[in-house]
């Protein structure tokens, strides 16, 4: 009798786990093979604040608005492992969230670009691109952070001159510059030359 109910018990535990919808691990296969003219196949519409992950790495391959270096950098640090990171958020307002997009280095991670593609009828389009290195973007809650390193002539790649954030809102189907700010760095330490006396 008692391994009676012990099968029962185990039985009722395990229907009960089956009809948690727990998201587990998912094999996402290939990139869909409708991928053409700037648009890649993006999954089917959630409901806002859901999203599918998405092949980062063919987005930006697949893409012909960026640019032919991008891609031809683009190539592992290590096994299959890309200097690529995709964040998801609503920064578009779409039925399904958008994705940005960072393309670094593999030994430093200095931005080298940064994308945010937009559901458009089912397929992802690139809605904002930034190339020029070093840049990275974020999602700081429904906007679009960007921020660049700005470097003088004589600037080494570890001491830039200033940080430039831009921050863009989406706006009439565009994104659109919110504010801006600049953060320029000390020389402290020796890097700028004690007056004459």
């Amino acid at each position: 009798m008692i391994a009676v109910g012990a099968a029962l018990a185990a039985l009722a535990l395990f229907v009960a786990a089956c009809g948690t919808g727990g998201t587990g691990a998912r094999d996402e296969g290939p990139a869909h093979a409708s991928a053409v003219a700037g648009k890649v196949a993006s999954p089917s519409p959630s409901p806002p604040g859901h999203y599918k992950r998405v092949d980062a790495v063919s987005l930006i391959k697949q893409d012909p608005v960026v640019s032919g270096t991008v891609k031809r950098d683009l190539k592992p640090c290590s096994g299959e492992n890309y200097p690529v990171d995709a964040s998801y958020g609503d920064l578009t307002h779409g039925s399904v969230n958008d994705i940005v997009v960072n393309v670094t280095t593999c030994g430093d991670l200095v931005g080298l670009a940064t994308y945010v593609y937009r559901d458009v009828g089912g397929t992802y389009k690139n809605v904002f691109k930034a190339e020029d290195s070093p840049v990275y973007s974020e999602i700081d809650g429904t906007d679009l952070t960007v921020t660049k390193q700005v470097y003088d002539t004589d600037d080494t790649v570890s001491n830039p001159s200033r940080e430039t954030v831009i921050t863009y809102r989406w706006k009439a189907g565009r994104f659109t510059v919110l504010n801006s700010h600049d953060t320029y760095y000390s020389r402290a330490g020796g890097d700028t030359p004690a007056p004459d006396n």
